[in-house]
């Protein structure tokens, strides 16, 4: 018997395994159909007792030995699923991981995860009594709305000059096994809906603070959660796990009604947010071998980005648009091992729907081996219909980048860039006299307006993150990250500049508005750390600074944190600007003048009201959403030695106002 149920687990693991990979978008109907028997049905399968075996196999003999100082595996399960795979795939422990498949890493953080539940204190946090009927859509997609200009008016804002100094906390929130909060709420009527990184997805009452309903998928939620009304009349609830599986719920109950992988490649993942239109999904495709590069043993590079059209009814593939060719073998790295290419060119960040011309518009990444290729570092605009290319303009050629030029590794190519993508969602935006234009925020610092045919209109410089001698130099991992701001004719750019010591590079992180018509420069408000940091804590850049494994207590990172810049997407009413630090801080700008009328301190421990003890963090991503005089935070952000958190808040206008 016991040989009997270890040959049906090794079966189950096979065929895991055999969908899980680069078949996953065949068109042969069974391997479809296996995959999403597994998907569907994963709650029903033994993926802990799978993920255990290969637990005992590769990582017990580090883990379970107390000799080695590694974490045992009762530690490890202290992690979500996503942190456990941050530090297999990119992190720590990916060069020990090299040698697993994606879905293998995935079956040893499910059950790492499993090990440990946390979700008890959901049944003493439930609502009582029925929901409220109201129907309207706050925060609908990452944009809020087609044009992802991230403006609410304020009217459905609730929130002004006037009333914006009394937002007081109402109640808070703190997640268990969660240090990373990335996934932007939807907000209908008095409903939130939540993704978290173990998986769960709630519904949560907005003004209690309470939880209707919840449900859990594989592994963590991590775009934004997109509303859309199908053409039917009826509603699905979008996103993105951490294993570039796309779900579709029912907002109803939150059962699923479809799910379907959106990989390219087994190092595809998703990392923008979901696009609706007319029936249709547009999914940015991006792939973290810009950091499993930084590894001398990685054979680089073989994937590409790209955007893949999804029926939103049944989550079948409509057609796809790749960032570049096939990679090729191009030669030998400087260590001898070979190198592939073209690749690169993720799409980080969300598309932007233009219907009036058929067409969306995003921005795309650096090349991550050569040949260097015209759509890196660009805006393209495809056909919604087909697909097809209609224009890109490319800001800045040859830009061949990866992460093993952080540490002089054989992967970084010769005459290598400086890491200057769009990550910011390209913004379509309407001036008086009716002409549209489109505005994009670059890494480099640099902001561009185009028209719809991708003419250049004018360039202006916030923030100097891409000088130096030349562009040739190791990236500042400063500039426009995450989002920009349309209100009117004023365009909000957040620029994070973290202090690095560059030649000609003068970090100016705060927020900027500019004319959208001319690009003029209207007001600066600059943002200050306010405490000094020691030479020996300040951490190297980014990815670098996960494999570095220096220890520095948390309590002196949450006391003075060394990154306090603006890199979280910004969020614009008529008259104020809300954009939140990588410190922790949240404020509200006056839109006219950038003068801080409210700010809160996020980075300190919370006692939640569902009787968890949490702590903030840094502020990153998404950063905040408004809906009815409500104000809502989600501060942690740990990716890149960033200050840790585990926290929604909610703020409320005083009712005295």
């Amino acid at each position: 018997m016991k040989r009997f149920f270890g040959l049906i687990a090794l079966l189950l693991l096979a065929a895991l395994l055999f969908v899980g990979g680069a078949l996953l978008w065949s068109d042969q109907p069974p391997l479809k159909t296996i995959e999403s028997f597994a998907m569907r049905h994963a709650d029903k399968l033994p993926l802990e007792y799978l993920g255990k075996k290969l637990f005992d196999k590769h990582c017990a003999s580090c883990h379970d030995n107390p000799a080695m100082h590694a974490p045992s595996r009762e530690a490890l399960g202290g992690f979500s699923k996503e942190s456990v795979m941050v530090a297999l795939e990119f992190g720590k422990m990916q060069p020990m991981a090299a040698h697993l498949s994606k879905t293998e890493r995935g079956l040893i953080a499910i059950y790492l995860a499993g090990s440990a539940p946390a979700d008890e204190w959901i049944a003493e946090h439930r609502c009582a009594g029925p929901a409220a009927t109201d129907a309207t859509e706050y925060v609908a997609n990452w944009g809020l709305g087609e044009h992802n200009r991230r403006y609410l008016p304020t009217g459905l804002a609730g929130i002004d000059s006037g009333n914006v100094a009394s937002l007081e906390l109402a109640w808070s929130l703190a997640f268990p096994k969660v240090t990373d909060m990335r996934s932007q709420p939807a907000i209908v009527g008095d409903t939130l809906y939540f993704g978290d990184k173990t998986g769960k997805l709630y519904a949560i009452d907005r003004q209690r603070g309470c939880v209707r309903n919840y449900t859990e998928v594989l592994s963590g939620i991590r775009s934004a959660i997109t509303v859309a009304t199908l053409n039917d009349g009826s509603k699905l609830l979008v996103f993105a796990d951490s294993m570039a599986t796309i779900y579709a719920v029912d907002p109803a109950n939150l059962e699923t009604v479809w799910q379907k992988a959106a990989r390219i490649y087994e190092t595809s993942i998703i990392t923008g947010s979901i696009s609706y239109h007319d029936d249709r999904l547009f999914v940015p495709v991006s792939s973290y071998e810009v950091a499993v590069s930084g590894s001398p043993s990685h054979v680089c590079c073989k994937s590409h980005g790209g955007v893949i059209a999804l029926d939103a009814r049944n989550g079948d593939k409509l057609w796809e648009w790749q960032g570049t060719a096939d990679a090729t073998l191009q030669g030998k790295n400087s260590a001898g091992a070979d190198i592939y290419g073209p690749s690169g060119v993720s799409v980080w960040s969300t598309p932007t729907i233009d219907a009036k011309r058929k067409r969306i518009y995003f921005g795309t990444g650096e090349n991550l081996s050569r040949p260097a290729t015209d759509t890196s570092d660009a805006i393209i605009a495809l056909d919604m219909d087909s697909g097809e290319l209609a224009w890109q303009f490319q800001a800045l050629a040859n830009d061949v980048w990866n992460a093993a030029c952080l540490n002089g590794g054989p992967n970084c190519p010769t005459d290598a860039g400086g890491d200057f993508d769009f990550g910011a969602s390209v913004i379509l935006a309407e001036l008086a006299d009716g002409r549209e234009l489109l505005l994009a925020g670059q890494k480099s610092g640099d902001v561009y307006a185009l028209d719809t045919d991708g003419r250049l209109l004018w360039q202006q410089q916030v923030s100097n993150a891409g000088i130096g001698p030349d562009l040739h130099q190791s990236t500042t991992n400063g500039g426009v990250h995450w989002g920009m701001a349309l209100a009117g004719e004023r365009l909000l750019v957040a620029a994070a500049d973290p202090e690095r010591v560059r030649p000609l590079y003068d970090p100016k992180p705060g927020l900027h508005a500019l004319d959208v018509a001319s690009g003029e420069k209207l007001w600066f408000q600059p943002v200050s750390r306010g405490c000094e940091i020691a030479e020996e804590h300040k951490p190297k850049i980014g990815l670098e600074n996960m494999r570095a494994g220096k220890k520095i207590e948390l309590a002196d990172q949450y006391r003075c944190s060394y990154y306090y810049g603006l890199s979280a997407a910004v969020l614009a009413t008529d008259e104020l600007v809300f954009s939140a630090g990588l410190d922790g801080k949240i404020r509200a700008f006056d839109i006219a003048s950038g003068e801080v009328l409210w700010q809160a301190e996020t980075a300190v421990p919370v006692d939640a009201d569902n009787g968890i003890s949490g702590h903030g963090g840094a502020i990153d991503v998404s950063g905040q959403v408004v809906a009815d005089g409500w104000l809502y935070v989600q501060s942690g952000y740990s990716m890149f030695g960033q200050l840790p958190g585990n926290v929604l808040l909610a703020y409320r206008v005083s009712a005295a106002n």
